[in-house]
């Protein structure tokens, strides 16, 4: 590559990048979340917590110095050179197709509001993309590319268990197709996919022993299930059918028990009387597995119902609030040189909402969403053979994830909102080889 296409090259990727911190820099302040206090205090408080990753709380960690703004544009880099070798594998990789997909996407989905923000979030995505290019594009890559790759997904893996449950979903499809095709995948790359997601699991067990001093995995699991139980209704059958019993504590409060999972875990005084998840941990897991085999029919028809749900929730900007008291008290115990920013940021100020975003990007996404099984039907000529798998992991990817996350923990649109806009940047690259194929 000449010194003029590496100057292209890295002026383009840097115009990127500031488009994807656009949402931060407006702000003064990288986005906050809900989650995001829980993701931070790991390092400090020195145990685990359901569903708050150590590794990413370490990321947190250590770009706190400069007001967390290292972390954004980590965040941004990743989703760009990724993007930029998503491209350049489909015959695309020109500075300014680079560009112009990465404002298109900008300005039509969720995206840049996945970038600027301290969350998992991107790394799901991230995570997908890796994955496709690592087993499915791994010919068109270098070596050292690859390995790059291995070491994305194994971060990406190990910043949510359900990230990881999605990327396992992907490598299981993609093995039986090796199964049945062999000649389709080389078994290295399948092989490489398995490294990858071990690598991750042995980050997650490295580093909460690291931080809490204890060779365990990420808590959450079956509480998270009892959850979408409690608001399905599912809790309150099992608990009049079987209480009174002493294994349950929650016999004597079964009527005064919420019908909604977030208010009952982050906003309810009984649940916190009787000891939060460690309290209640056992006992949560306890129903959760019993009403399974108690109630199957019940629980098929919530499970279906909640997946459908999660497919369809994919508004951006969920919890991105200024009343994240939790999120507050964490930067203002442990980061407080962060405070000024942070109380300064349109956030804070209540000047941040999300509705007339969600006009354009909550349509935009069930369409490209809508495209994937077409594209996948119409791109059937041998020189569109590598746009149909795209499109079919993309698809399998977002199925699973809504999978995974309604019925193993509850509907969000932040859980659909990580994954959409992957379809929306295959709707692209479909209609840009359209007009532009690739070179033979």
């Amino acid at each position: 590559m000449h010194y003029r296409d590496r100057a292209l090259w890295a002026l383009a990727s840097l115009v990127c990048v500031l488009l994807l911190v656009a949402p931060a820099l407006w702000n003064g302040f990288p986005l906050l979340q809900y989650d995001t206090g829980g993701y931070l205090a790991r390092w400090y408080e020195g145990y685990l917590v359901p569903s708050r990753a150590v590794v990413y709380g370490l990321i947190l960690h250590a770009g706190a110095w400069l007001d967390f703004w290292p972390v954004v544009g980590l965040q941004a880099a990743l989703t760009v050179w990724v993007v930029a070798l998503t491209l350049r594998v489909h015959g695309l990789g020109r500075p300014l197709i680079l560009i112009g997909v990465t404002a298109l996407l900008t300005l039509a989905t969720t995206l840049p509001w996945l970038t600027a923000i301290l969350l998992t979030d991107i790394f799901a995505g991230l995570g997908v993309l890796a994955l496709y290019l690592l087993v499915m594009r791994a010919d068109a890559l270098s070596r050292l590319e690859r390995a790059a790759l291995i070491v994305l997904i194994a971060v990406a893996a190990a910043t949510h268990s359900a990230t990881l449950a999605v990327l396992l979903a992907l490598v299981l499809v993609i093995a039986l197709i090796w199964l049945l095709e062999r000649q389709r995948i080389a078994f290295a790359r399948l092989r490489d996919g398995v490294l990858a997601l071990s690598l991750g699991a042995v980050m997650v067990l490295a580093a909460n022993f690291t931080v809490s001093g204890r060779l365990a995995w990420t808590p959450g699991g079956f509480a998270l299930s009892f959850g979408r139980m409690l608001q399905d209704g599912i809790v309150k059958r099992y608990l009049n059918d079987h209480c009174p019993d002493p294994r349950l504590q929650l016999c004597a409060y079964k009527d005064q028990l919420p019908a909604d999972a977030d208010e009952f875990f982050w906003g309810n005084e009984l649940f916190d009387r009787l000891g939060r998840f460690a309290g209640l941990g056992k006992e949560m897991t306890t129903i959760a597995i019993e009403s399974l085999t108690a109630y199957p029919g019940l629980q098929l028809k919530a499970a279906g119902i909640a997946a459908v749900r999660q497919l369809l929730a994919v508004h951006t900007g969920e919890g991105v609030l200024n009343t994240i008291w939790h999120s507050y008290s964490i930067i203002e115990r442990f980061t407080p040189w962060a405070v000024p920013a942070m109380r300064a940021a349109r956030q804070q100020r209540g000047e941040l909402g999300f509705e007339a975003i969600n006009i354009f990007h909550w349509p935009i996404g069930l369409l490209s969403m809508a495209l994937l099984p077409v594209i996948v039907v119409l791109a059937r000529r041998q020189s569109l053979a590598d746009i149909r798998e795209f499109a079919a992991v993309a698809a399998v990817a977002i199925l699973a994830n809504a999978a995974v996350c309604g019925i193993l923990s509850n509907p969000h649109d932040r859980y659909g909102a990580r994954l959409v806009w992957i379809a929306s940047l295959v709707v692209l690259i479909a209609l840009l080889r359209a007009w532009r194929p690739a070179p033979p």
